[in-house]
């Protein structure tokens, strides 16, 4: 018991620690980061907001980029990865309505990953196929039909992530993690 509590401590304060250094990033510093996400094609004129809200430059391309986190990685992201992203924050139902890209080619970064099967899932487990990327693109589709015949294994370099839910989405990876 006495080992699981220092455990529980140095894990509760190395995450303080993490969250502090993202905490002290600058507008610039996080602009940066943000733009690591996806080509200068898209990037240049894309609008830059936390996943807050916060705005930290406008855009004028209809893309919306975001700096990484402990949770997420940088990534750039059409007008539906947004509108997935906020349902999936507030646990609402989503439907697609268009295929959308969102760019994620700094891959995870410093976040901690995701599960394959549990949107919601803060943490590995056993059963939940807990992955972390690298540089990859994510695409929703308008019609949960498309998705049938595709892998849901995530060593695939293509493969269904969150089969089943109303975030289900494609993964085609770019390059491997670093």
């Amino acid at each position: 018991m006495k080992r699981f509590v220092v455990l529980a401590v140095a894990v509760s304060v190395c995450l303080l620690v993490t969250s502090m250094a993202w905490a002290e990033k600058t507008k610039e510093e996080l602009i940066a980061d943000a733009e690591s996400a996806a080509p200068a094609l898209i990037t240049e004129n894309a609008a830059i907001t936390t996943l807050e809200g916060e705005v930290l430059r406008e855009g004028s391309n209809g893309w919306t980029c975001h700096p990484g986190s402990m949770v997420i990685g940088p990534m750039c992201n059409q007008p539906q990865w947004d509108a997935l992203l906020s349902a999936l924050m507030k646990k609402e139902p989503f439907d697609a309505e268009e295929f959308s890209v969102s760019y994620m080619l700094a891959g995870e970064g410093e976040a901690i990953g995701a599960s394959n099967t549990d949107p919601f899932a803060t943490e590995p487990t056993d059963d939940n196929d807990w992955v972390k990327e690298g540089p990859h693109l994510m695409i929703t589709v308008p019609d949960p039909a498309i998705l049938e015949g595709l892998s849901t294994d995530p060593t695939d370099p293509v493969y269904v992530m969150w089969k089943g839910t109303p975030y289900a989405h494609i993964m085609v990876k770019i390059a491997a993690e670093d």
